[in-house]
Parts: structure tokens; C-alpha cells; sequence
């Protein structure tokens, strides 16, 4: 097993979004039990301290190679019903979007996800359990430089009507424009714009939960997904509106989680983004794709501040190209 550093550090305040700014990791572990999604069974994450560089990555700790993968868009394996990663290629660990969300929010750039199972806990359906438990741990500054992923030239992806795009822009920092548009009464069509920082992301963004129909719900039960939805851990929406007795956190709640997904999803990059992000009827699925399309044009990026080495020579894994297909998500992309 990889040598965790779990010696409490000194906390800070992460964040900046101008001018350059250190690393940061977790000051201590901190474990989080749950239920899986889509299996459900009883399911653990802990997160761990890591070096400088190190980035974030996910262990296996039931496996007994207990396989090691790197938080990386070139990871990526599945973007049906969640975003999962390949670990060796046999094994892999799903619904990483939540916790990833929180991370990148929180700006907490090294971090080691140990997770007891194939999937990571659903916990409430949010990244809030997420954010409560990295602030349980703290977050230490480390002597390390940030470096950021500075966007040069629009790349987009589409899909139909629907599609996803990063371009120059955000202001020193990662912007996101997320549109939702559905044929239901309860949702219809909603659009949020904001600049992620880490209060922003606590106010606006960290307590939206994941959602689905009930028909859909149904259906992913008799195909045997979808095991561990609940009104615990998901909004369940019916012909009559939203079925949860608590009713909605937000009014615009859909369309905040996916944007959650998205700043997950893009967590994905390997570093911070310094760009503007939007997307229309977007999902897992298009939120992948536009990393691969950002990856594969060596003009439409660089690192800030700038190095000689590239991003595949620095971690040879985002170099890599994987397949992918259009998938639907457990939060739907569109009717």
C-alpha cells in the first residue's frame, strides 16, 4: 500500500483565484461511510494527505494489488449514469464526481481517495458530506507552486442541440454557464453562471442534489442500477412534481447539481482551470468529451505559470486517449 502522510499540517485559507498561489492537501484522513448508488451496499471512502504534485488519485483498498489510478480525464472508463475510472484495467471505481467536486471547490490540489469498494458512497447526493469532512480534516498549504491549466482557444463538443465548451476567459480563475432544459413542469429550463471559488462553491453549489424520474428510476432498478437511490440521497421528481417531503434545497436545485457535476467532471484536467466553461443540456458524458477535445489540440492550452514540461511528460496518464460514448447519467442530461 502507497505511504500516506498523515501528520496533521498546518491549516489555511485556499483559494486564490489571481496571481500564483501554493499547493494544498489535506491536513489529516478523514473516512466517510455510506451506501453505493447503484449497488447498493455498504460502501467507505477516506481521504488522505498527499505530497506536493501528487495530485489527487484513487486506491482500492478491498483489491488485493489495491490498485492506484490517477484522478485524470484519460482514466476515465464510463460516463453511463456516473463518471467511473479505470484503475488496471480489470477494476475501476465509480461516481467519483461528487467527491472530485468538493476537492476542486475547496481547492485542495494532493489528496489519496481510499475507497473500500467499486463505488465511491453516495452519502446524501451532494458533495456537502464531502466539503463537511475536508473541513474536518482542514486543508494545509504546502511549499509547492499551483499550477493551472490557462485556456487559449474555445474548444466545444456537441451533441444534437445539447453541447459543452471551454474557451479563454474566467478572470483568473474557472467560470461556469450551465444551461438545463426539460419537458417537465418542475424543472423546464434553467441556467445558472457563476465564478468558482471555494465560498462561492459552499453557497451555491456544494448542497445541490443529484435527481431523477421515477419512471427512469424504475427502469434503472429492473436493469439492476440504481439499487442505492433513495429519497435519502436523490431528488425524486413525478408527474406531480418533486415526490422528497423536504422538497427542494434550491429552487433552481437541477440545474445547480449539474453544474456540481461539471466542476467534477473537470476536476478531471489534472490541474485547476483558468477558462470559461458552458454547456447546454450537458451531462458526464459531454463534461468528458470537452477535456478530450481541450487535450488533443496542443494550441488550445498551456500551464500557468508556464513550464518546459508537458502536461503528458509530467503525468504520462492524461496523454492517453480513451473511447468514449455518449451515455445517459442518473441525473438526466435532457428529457
Amino acid at each position: 500500500m502507497p505511504r500516506l502522510e498523515t501528520a496533521r499540517r498546518p491549516k489555511s485559507n485556499p483559494g486564490r483565484a489571481l496571481g500564483r498561489a501554493p499547493q494544498t492537501t489535506l491536513s489529516s484522513s478523514v473516512a466517510l461511510d455510506g451506501v453505493g448508488v447503484h449497488s447498493g451496499k455498504p460502501a467507505r471512502i477516506a481521504l488522505h494527505p498527499a505530497d506536493a504534485g501528487a495530485g489527487i488519485a484513487f486506491l482500492r483498498s478491498d483489491l488485493a494489488a489495491e490498485p492506484v489510478a490517477p484522478a485524470l480525464w484519460s482514466r476515465v472508463v464510463s460516463t453511463e449514469l456516473c463518471t467511473s475510472l479505470g484503475l488496471d484495467g480489470r477494476d475501476a471505481v465509480a461516481t467519483v464526481e461528487h467527491a472530485m467536486a468538493a476537492l476542486a471547490g475547496l481547492g485542495v490540489d494532493n489528496a489519496l481517495i481510499e475507497v473500500d469498494g467499486p463505488e465511491v458512497p453516495v452519502l446524501d447526493g451532494s458533495s456537502a458530506p464531502f466539503v463537511a469532512a475536508i473541513d474536518e480534516a482542514g486543508v494545509a498549504t504546502l511549499t509547492a507552486e499551483r499550477r493551472y491549466i490557462e485556456i487559449l482557444k474555445s474548444v466545444r463538443v456537441e451533441r444534437g442541440d445539447a453541447f459543452a465548451e471551454l474557451g479563454p476567459g474566467g478572470g483568473g480563475s474557472l467560470t461556469l454557464d450551465v444551461e438545463i432544459s426539460f419537458d417537465h413542469a418542475t424543472i423546464g429550463r434553467q441556467r445558472k453562471a457563476l465564478r468558482l471559488d471555494p465560498a462561492t462553491f459552499r453557497r451555491e453549489i456544494a448542497r445541490a442534489r443529484t435527481f431523477g424520474f421515477i419512471g427512469d428510476i424504475e427502469r434503472l432498478w429492473r436493469a439492476g442500477f440504481a439499487l442505492g437511490a433513495s429519497l435519502e440521497n436523490s431528488i425524486a421528481i413525478s408527474a406531480d412534481g418533486v415526490v422528497n417531503p423536504e422538497g427542494l434545497r434550491f429552487r433552481d436545485e437541477f440545474v445547480r447539481h449539474k453544474m456540481l457535476d461539471a466542476v467534477g467532471d473537470l476536476a478531471l484536467a489534472g490541474a485547476p482551470i483558468r477558462g470559461a466553461f458552458r454547456s447546454r443540456c450537458g451531462g458526464h458524458a459531454l463534461n468528458h468529451a470537452v477535456l478530450q477535445a481541450l487535450f488533443a489540440d496542443a494550441s488550445a492550452w498551456r500551464f500557468s505559470p508556464a513550464t518546459t514540461a508537458s502536461l503528458g511528460e509530467m503525468r504520462p496518464d492524461i496523454a492517453a486517449r480513451t473511447a468514449f460514448g455518449v451515455q445517459p447519467a442518473l441525473a438526466p442530461d435532457r428529457s
